[in-house]
């Protein structure tokens, strides 16, 4: 099965490459998902129910048009808590229940000048021989929450094991949120996520229950990759 086909950003806003990403995913009862999702856009399903993913990874090279990369500002870990949706239009996208980052300034700037949940955490990623450790403790503001997480990488996916199920967790162009009240969407550029089968082999985290999910009493389908680099495009009302 092909990749479904990212949008072309010919102005981004915005410069970044997402790394060493892990996803974890879980089904959850779609009218449960519904209720903490704005009631602008509609939880999109898949066999039946929703998706909740829990993704860590590394965020870099993350500039402005026309500004250089800068060696502290640009570089920090970066978890979100996401699920996936639909809005009035029929488009579809990713819903963050929260993002935490590892810098003060993009945790401002997130919820500031894009209206996401982000949250100013204290995190970590190391990566050693195919093991990736991500350590998160949430700082300001509240509710507290971490997520330890220890995942081994495997094998690349075949094109056979890439499904619709793949894509649909892991193909997404758009994000939805509200900007002073208003919803608002961008689309987002990259290509296609090189994908790997992972092994999680620890995960004590705190993020779901935050968020007012339950927890999701069976382990996650898991998929990991090196990274993808992205142009963010301008936010839109929708």
């Amino acid at each position: 099965m092909e990749a479904p086909p990212s949008p072309r950003i010919d102005r981004p806003v915005m410069y970044q490459r997402w790394s060493n990403t892990t996803f974890l995913h879980w089904r959850y009862p779609s009218a449960l998902v519904q209720t903490l999702v704005p009631d602008h856009l509609t939880v999109e399903t898949f066999d039946g129910t929703a998706w909740v993913g829990l993704v860590p990874f590394l965020m870099e090279d993350v500039r402005s048009p026309g500004l250089p990369v800068l060696p502290w500002v640009s570089r920090f870990p970066e978890t979100n808590l996401r699920t996936y949706v639909r809005d009035r239009d029929g488009r579809a996208g990713v819903y963050f229940f929260s993002l935490d980052a590892g810098r003060l300034p993009a945790t401002l700037g997130g919820r500031a000048g894009f209206g996401l949940a982000y949250y100013w955490s204290d995190m970590s990623v190391r990566v050693d021989a195919g093991l990736w450790r991500y350590r998160c403790r949430r700082i300001w503001p509240g509710p507290e929450a971490h997520c330890d997480a220890e995942v081994k990488v495997g094998l690349a996916l075949t094109e056979q094991e890439r499904d619709e199920l793949t894509y649909f967790l892991t193909a997404r162009f758009r994000l939805f949120s509200k900007l002073a009240g208003q919803p608002v969407t961008a689309e987002v550029e990259h290509p296609p996520w090189p994908l790997h089968h992972g092994e999680v082999l620890e995960l004590d985290q705190s993020l779901l229950r935050a968020a007012s999910l339950p927890e999701p009493g069976h382990d996650p389908l898991v998929h990991v990759s090196p990274g993808v680099p992205t142009r963010i495009g301008m936010w839109r009302p929708h």
